[in-house]
């Protein structure tokens, strides 16, 4: 067994009610192993510390106890997911500036960005795939794995989002699409 730590934001079925009232059914639920936020109204997010075989398991089975404490919850976010650069170099210990120069000297590599600007986010996961790969940093296994399970339910979660011809496209679309990789 491996400690994963990993949090989860879901948004409440009811939104004028205190949130205060969940704290107890998630506990009885299983949700003993993380630290509960409920400062927004109607929002409620959970940072685990859970013990599993894998991150998949461990956050399946946090969402599976949020979800049996509160069944209309709807997950909104999985994390540690989406990151911009001070996040990035905060996680691997380098400064915002160093990480903007490896960034930039190696343009060709580095992970493109999910979102361009101002502030730029990636995933995660592939920048710590990209680290390990091509700049030999060595990165705890954990952390590892959490961003690409985190990665893999925000994507989900957001194809779950769409309707159903649309999903179907997009679906031949990266088939499609993975011919060519």
């Amino acid at each position: 067994m491996k400690l994963y730590e990993f949090t989860l934001k879901f948004t409440l079925p009811d939104a004028k009610q205190n949130a205060d009232a969940y704290i107890a059914a998630l506990a009885d639920a299983g949700c003993d192993d993380a630290l509960i936020g409920i400062g927004q109204p109607g929002r409620i997010a959970l940072q685990f510390s859970r013990e599993a075989n894998s991150a998949f398991a461990a956050i399946t089975s946090a969402i599976k106890d949020v979800k049996a404490a509160i069944p209309q919850a709807v997950l909104t976010e999985a994390t540690p997911d989406l990151v911009g650069l001070s996040d990035i170099a905060d996680l691997l210990g380098f400064s915002r500036q160093n990480m903007r120069k490896l960034m930039l000297n190696h343009s060709q590599s580095f992970p493109a960005p999910l979102h361009s600007g101002s502030s730029s986010i990636w995933h995660l996961a592939k920048v710590l795939n990209w680290f390990s790969q091509q700049q030999n940093k060595a990165i705890a296994p954990e952390i590892t794995e959490v961003a690409q399970v985190t990665m893999q339910v925000n994507i989900a979660r957001a194809l779950s989002e769409l309707q159903p011809d649309t999903r179907q496209e997009f679906m031949q679309i990266q088939q499609e699409l993975a011919q060519y990789r």
